[in-house]
């Protein structure tokens, strides 16, 4: 038999034929500038921006960013290339309100601190050590670092506008929880 679901309280024994090719397709931050966002999330996490849409009656832009998938063509007609985003797996919309750059003393809360809320985005990495180099490269901030903490081989850092990032590396957590 093939892996269905683990079984916990609360949880469907099978997931309704209703639901059949439903996929998780992004989720979104909000971001204070977008140049200072968009330079982290392209540069130093390698996202590519497959789309930004404006939405000037509304004053706020929105950024879908993914990591596409190698030998699979990403759509240059952008009707086409925004079928393929709201197709993909594991994006990040980011979500710009006009004018948040300007103040210096605005700000996102980031859900960890009170009230806490939103927790984190995850990001696997092929090695762990280099991607934690490369961090360091680039100035960024960490919250933990792997061998700090209870668990270990598990990094957060954070992003420019405060959001905690997870970084993993899956063949290193293969006895979590164990």
């Amino acid at each position: 038999m093939s892996f269905n679901t683990e079984n916990l309280p609360g949880v469907s024994a099978l997931a309704p034929s209703q639901t059949e090719g439903f996929v998780l397709n992004h989720s979104m931050l909000r971001i204070k500038d977008p140049a200072i966002a968009l330079d982290f999330y392209t540069r130093v996490m390698g996202l590519r921006v497959l789309r930004k849409l404006d939405f000037p009656e509304s004053n706020f832009s929105l950024y879908f960013l993914a990591h596409p998938i190698q030998g699979q063509p990403v759509p240059e007609d952008q009707s086409e290339r925004m079928a393929y985003t709201f197709s993909q797996r594991g994006i990040l919309e980011l979500t710009h309100n006009w004018g948040t750059e300007n103040n210096p003393d605005f700000n996102y809360h980031d859900g960890n601190s009170q009230p806490q809320g939103f927790g984190h985005i995850c990001f696997s990495v092929p090695d762990l050590d280099k991607a934690t180099a490369w961090f360091d490269e680039n100035h960024v901030q960490f919250i933990k670092r792997s061998d700090q903490g209870k668990m270990k081989n598990v990094v957060f850092i954070k992003d420019p506008d405060g959001y905690w990032i997870e970084i993993v590396q899956a063949s290193l957590l293969k006895n979590l929880g164990n």
